[in-house]
């Protein structure tokens, strides 16, 4: 009988609430498993009680990822972790897209700007600004070239923090064709969904987004299934993943590139997809065993 632990985070106001949490351990439950939902810095879990230890919404990590990353270190050294460490390290890091860029993976264009350099703004066209460590779009906001003043202030803000800016294009194919999320588990596509966008005009860059608005079903084209696999090709050291979600969305030339590459806590949105449960279910029994 496997034990297995679902990682999670402390409730909080700025924190949203896992849906699929306690559905997912009383599946596992149900399939002969001893499951519990811990939370990652709770000091009194023994992690090495547990066969497997499944990642699954640390979603306040983002305020503090060094911390975050150096308990993935030792829970893995523990335990078998999913996702591994290294690939926790390397992905709470949004310049992989650099990497994924040079890769040849068709991506959203990104720079960057770490504390103590100007980020570079660009005119002519609208641009979003957010923190190369973030989730959930905290401190995400979206420009106009009239509102470097503003975006400034915002680069300033994450800057005091420690934080590294980021720098895209919007890219206008949100408003028409949305963002796709693309769900692989065990290695495999499980499904796939779509948003409308996140970030409004003018919206203040500290205030919280709804995360997921307009989310519904998808079914992906080949052209998105490729670039997803192309994607997940390219993570270095060829990692075995037990889950993985890649965020597509539309350049201007009409093809899907890839936004964001979600290696550590994607919302698995199996309250909309229920019938993937008893597939999520079999492959964290397999990767306990």
């Amino acid at each position: 009988m496997p034990r297995i632990a679902l990682v999670t985070c402390r409730p909080g106001p700025r924190v949203s609430v896992d849906r699929d949490l306690p559905v997912l351990v009383r599946a596992l439950e149900d399939a002969g498993a001893t499951a519990s939902a811990e939370v990652w810095d709770d000091d009194g879990v023994d992690w090495g009680a547990f066969d497997l230890a499944v990642i699954r919404s640390t979603w306040d990590y983002s305020w503090r990822s060094a911390e975050f990353t150096a308990w993935a270190e030792r829970c893995g050294k523990l335990t078998r972790l999913a996702n591994p460490a290294p690939v926790v390290r390397w992905n709470t890091d949004k310049r992989y897209l650099g990497e994924l860029a040079g890769a040849g993976v068709p991506t959203v264009p990104t720079s960057y700007a770490a504390p103590g350099e100007a980020p570079g703004l660009p005119d002519g066209h609208e641009y979003v600004v957010k923190p190369a460590s973030g989730a959930g779009a905290r401190f995400a906001a979206r420009y106009t070239p009239g509102e470097h003043a503003i975006a400034l202030r915002q680069v300033e803000r994450m800057h005091a923090e420690g934080l590294t800016a980021m720098v895209q294009p919007y890219v206008r194919g949100i408003d028409t064709t949305g963002e796709r999320a693309l769900q692989f588990f065990g290695g495999r596509l499980l499904h796939a969904s779509r948003k409308r966008a996140v970030l409004a005009p003018q919206a203040p860059y500290d205030e919280r987004k709804v995360a997921h608005p307009g989310l519904e079903p998808w079914t992906p084209t080949a052209a998105e299934l490729a670039v997803a696999e192309r994607a997940l090709a390219a993570v270095p050291d060829a990692p075995e993943l037990l889950y993985a979600r890649v965020d597509l969305v539309d350049g201007d030339d009409g093809r899907p590139r890839v936004m964001e590459l979600e290696l550590v806590e994607p919302n698995l949105f199996l309250w909309l997809h229920e019938r993937s449960l008893p597939r999520v279910v079999e492959a964290v029994l397999e990767a306990a065993r």
